[in-house]
């Protein structure tokens, strides 16, 4: 893999293990944004700053991150480049993404980080992105209903608007946008839906596994459409959402809730299972996407041994320390401390030291 402007990197070349890959050294210089950048490869966009203008190092006008791939015995090499004031381009072997959606899914990858935690502390909008996220890995269908959903929404909150600002209102107009929210959010729904009763049973094994606890914790979708078909919800709020401007009902509300033993996490957790609960989350959707695409994702674990005590840490090697992985980067500020860890998965390994002679 190799960086070009690419946010602190002017220029640099990685020869990657293809089993384990430890990037070490103080912080501030680089490592997660050597992870941000496989996760570009993957995704498209960055985990940590999805503004991509902001990848861009300062005073330079592009970037480029040119990553080769093994899959399926096949190489495919996935070049990410930007110019500022044009858009992105991803090529795949030399040929150009029509569409940046199409390359979702290609290459399967799970990032494990301390900004995990805003699955807990933040709004629904990021738990509703990271069930999105598990599930768009492996079904193709499902990311276009969710862009096609998200552009019928905005095109009914533009019209809620324009309602309001000329004092008028079209009932045949906005029952179009009605009609087509709700068959995207219907399937959006019902897979929602689906996934959740695969994905539940392989969290809870893994909260298991990883707290060696007995609680009992649970993931609970929380949405409207339960109760009622998103056609008669539009409806219904009709009044509501005039007045507010915007569309107050459909699959952009929903939640899923984060329990352990009845009550929210957040509240009743304490750290340590709180962080269990996300490590969990976390393998789940490892084990999840692997059986759907039928490919090992790539693993990142970025700055985690600083967050974790050793249990965790040493069920984290337990899990990893099997053919069930693999290809895994770690990022950390110990050096020392990274070989020991590694040294107990009995897997080749390199380490690179940033920022120091190598």
């Amino acid at each position: 893999m190799s960086l070009l402007n690419y946010k602190n990197f002017e220029s640099e070349d990685f020869e990657l293990d293809s089993k384990i890959n430890c990037l070490v050294g103080p912080n501030g210089i680089g490592k997660t944004n050597v992870l941000d950048a496989i996760y570009h490869l993957s995704f498209g966009r960055g985990y940590f700053n999805p503004i991509s203008t902001q990848n861009i190092k300062h005073e330079e006008d592009f970037f480029v991150i040119d990553g080769e791939f093994q899959k399926n015995d096949r190489e495919e090499r996935i070049v990410c480049s930007l110019k500022r004031g044009a858009k992105k381009i991803i090529k795949r072997n030399g040929k150009i993404y029509s569409r940046l959606s199409d390359h979702i899914g290609l290459l399967p990858l799970v990032i494990i980080s301390p900004t995990d935690r805003d699955l807990i502390i933040e709004g629904s909008e990021t738990r509703r992105k990271f069930m999105d996220g598990v599930i768009a890995q492996s079904d193709k269908k499902y990311l276009q209903d969710l862009i096609k959903y998200t552009k019928v929404l905005a095109q009914r909150n533009s019209l809620l608007k324009y309602f309001a600002a000329n004092h008028t209102y079209d009932s045949a107009t906005l029952s179009v946008y009605n009609e087509q929210m709700n068959a995207y959010g219907t399937d959006i729904f019902n897979k929602r839906v689906e996934f959740l009763e695969g994905f539940i049973p392989i969290f809870r094994e893994q909260y298991i596994a990883i707290s060696g606890g007995k609680e009992e914790v649970s993931l609970i979708y929380d949405s409207k459409l339960l109760k009622e078909g998103l056609l008669n919800l539009l409806k219904s709020n009709v009044g509501k959402d005039r007045a507010l401007q915007y569309t107050s009902v459909g699959t952009h509300k929903d939640d899923l809730g984060f329990e352990i033993e009845g009550h929210p996490i957040k509240k009743f957790g304490s750290q340590g299972q709180q962080k269990s609960f996300l490590i969990a989350l976390k393998f789940a959707q490892f084990q999840f996407i692997k059986e759907q695409s039928k490919t090992t994702p790539i693993l990142l674990l970025d700055d985690i041994f600083d967050k974790l005590d050793e249990n965790r840490v040493a069920h984290i090697v337990s899990l990893v320390n099997n053919e069930n992985f693999g290809q895994i980067f770690i990022s950390d500020t110990h050096a020392e401390r990274t070989e020991n860890v590694v040294k107990q998965i009995h897997q080749s390994y390199k380490i690179f030291r940033l920022g120091l002679e190598k």
